[in-house]
């Protein structure tokens, strides 16, 4: 079984340090101030991490005001022009009073360079996760879901890449297995699983047919959505990209059959005021479930240079992982040949 150390070495045989090792409490404080210098306030050395792994992000205190939240990102995964058509997006949904949290705007720019690293600023917004079980919550979050798509069908991302099963399928199912991270004696139980899922995902991308692609938030679970007396807002859109709008409400929906339906039928009646949904997608759901899965195991694959990742992810890569992963490829095989939710 492939285990990557922590840091894995550099041309001279010694560890090479994680990017991030550098991104000490100093260095945040120092970026944030060489910002918002401009705008006459300094932090005041209060410093929270908050729970993030693909970036880095941070509570940061300033005199006389409230926190600020700061969002460091992951060197060399998105291109400048990629993280700037996200804030332009968020920008976008904001500006037509849909509650999401835009980077903030500090002398003409929304991203900014300091030391080898980029972040971003935010205001800071607080809140509780929604409580899913309650079908005025869900047609609520479908009414905001359906805005959010309205715009997104506007205008395509240029530089940010689509939701496509090369991508979240074949491209990462390929990584793993070429990267030895499958232990040997399920190495041929993981190929079969996950090449007869494949297929079912092709299959069932054929049956939805010609889907519109639209700007998404692309990681719309709870924990991007933060509810308070006013409603929903969301956050985090780093995620975001090109794809079908079934991303956007699947994973909402509980694991159950039975539930997942009721749990739809609610997220479409608020959504459908604001956006046409085209039932074809309903194809997608187990489909789209099938490649998170193959997706994120290679996501973590590919993280584990990083000193977070086997502190927060301890039970990645262990024999048990792997024969769970299994089972639920196998299981995601039954899903998709069951057919949709409801008949299209």
């Amino acid at each position: 079984m492939h285990d990557l150390p922590f840091d894995s070495p550099d041309e001279r045989g010694t560890p090479a340090a994680h990017p991030f090792t550098r991104l000490t409490p100093e260095c945040v404080l120092d970026a944030l101030d060489s910002v918002l210098a401009v705008t006459g306030v300094r932090t005041d050395g209060r410093l929270l991490p908050l729970n993030s792994y693909e970036n880095r992000v941070y509570q940061v205190g300033v005199e006389d005001g409230p926190p600020v939240i700061a969002k460091f990102y992951r060197p060399d995964r998105w291109s400048d022009e990629a993280i700037l058509e996200e804030h332009a997006f968020v920008a976008e949904l904001v500006a037509h009073e849909i509650p999401a949290v835009p980077a903030r705007e500090i002398d003409g720019r929304t991203l900014h360079p300091f030391d080898g690293f980029r972040f971003a600023v935010f205001e800071r917004r607080g809140g509780r996760a929604p409580e899913l079980d309650r079908r005025d919550t869900l047609e609520w979050m479908g009414r905001f879901i359906g805005r959010i798509h309205a715009i997104g069908r506007r205008t395509p991302y240029c530089a940010r890449p689509s939701l496509d099963i090369q991508l979240f399928g074949h491209e990462p199912r390929e990584f793993l297995l070429s990267h030895d991270f499958v232990p040997a004696d399920l190495r041929a139980a993981y190929e079969a699983a996950s090449a007869l899922a494949l297929e079912g995902v092709e299959r069932a991308f054929e049956a939805a047919g010609d889907v519109t692609s639209l700007r998404l938030h692309g990681d719309c679970h709870a924990s991007n959505v933060l509810w308070t007396d006013g409603g929903p807002h969301f956050v985090d859109f780093d995620d975001s990209r090109m794809g079908p709008a079934i991303q956007d409400l699947w994973l909402l929906l509980p694991g159950d059959r039975a539930g997942a339906s009721r749990a739809l039928t609610d997220l479409l009646a608020g959504y459908e005021d604001f956006c046409e949904f085209e039932p074809r997608e309903l194809h997608l759901i187990e489909a789209l479930r099938t490649l998170r899965l193959i997706h994120y195991a290679a996501w973590l694959a590919r993280r584990w240079d990083d000193p977070a990742f086997p502190a927060a992810f301890p039970w990645f890569n262990t024999q048990r992982y792997w024969e769970a992963r299994v089972l639920e490829l196998r299981e995601q095989i039954g899903a998709m040949q069951e057919g949709p939710l409801w008949p299209v």
